[in-house]
């Protein structure tokens, strides 16, 4: 419960709202082009390599394209990709992204339970807060705060992130991939205490969330 109010004191803090200025979406969709081979080109990536971008909060798109191109985040790709784009660039991109209809993935059968069980729940013994507390009951995020929709995400990439989150500070796993750009380390903190078990569980069930339609005035 100490656990559950922290995350929750964390979220209110990191929520403190600040203005975005204005992306196009038709501008944006013209952009996205070059995003389509390993995105998908309204966003749903093919491929859980990839990360499936539609849907998710303009917010958050934002700050992981500036991290990519800052080098706060790494990936050869990506830091690639964004080097070049402009601050008006990544809003037209979040735009366009977040405007695009999730399409629901398959949840394994035998991981419902558990991964529900995590995500709406969480783990007291283990002192793992529920999933839903900042990501919403339906995977929808909370783009004020930049906390990220993960309803239809891929499995397959949702798996390796939390396991990239869990991976920083530890030498033991040699040049595995490893995130730390959550703030407040929120992540590293909550998925130190996943099993791999646990991880794969939550990850096929938010695969099968279906997040309702943002409002696109």
């Amino acid at each position: 419960m100490k656990c559950f109010k922290l995350f929750v004191l964390l979220a209110a803090v990191v929520a403190t709202p600040f203005a975005l200025a204005e992306g196009d979406p038709e501008a944006g969709k013209e952009k996205a082009q070059v995003c389509a081979a390993c995105h998908g080109p309204d966003g749903n990536s093919p491929s859980g390599q990839y990360p499936s971008l539609a849907g998710q909060g303009e917010r958050y798109l934002i700050k992981q394209l500036k991290a990519y191109k800052s080098g706060e985040r790494e990936n050869a790709i990506m830091q690639g990709q964004a080097a070049n784009l402009s601050e008006q660039d990544m809003q037209d991109l979040a735009a366009f992204f977040t405007e695009q209809s999730v399409k629901t993935g398959q949840v394994k059968p035998d991981l419902v339970e558990m991964g529900e069980r995590i995500y709406r729940g969480g783990d007291v013994e283990q002192g793992i807060p529920a999933c839903a507390g900042c990501h919403g009951p339906a995977g929808q995020g909370v783009d004020a705060a930049g906390f990220p929709a993960l309803a239809g995400q891929q499995p397959a990439y949702t798996e390796s992130q939390l396991k990239a989150f869990r991976a920083v500070g530890r030498e033991d796993i040699g040049d595995m991939a490893k995130r730390d750009n959550d703030p407040q380390a929120m992540m590293r903190t909550l998925a130190a205490k996943m099993s791999d078990a646990q991880i794969q569980a939550v990850s096929s069930f938010v695969a099968g969330l279906s997040a309702p339609e943002r409002d696109s005035e």
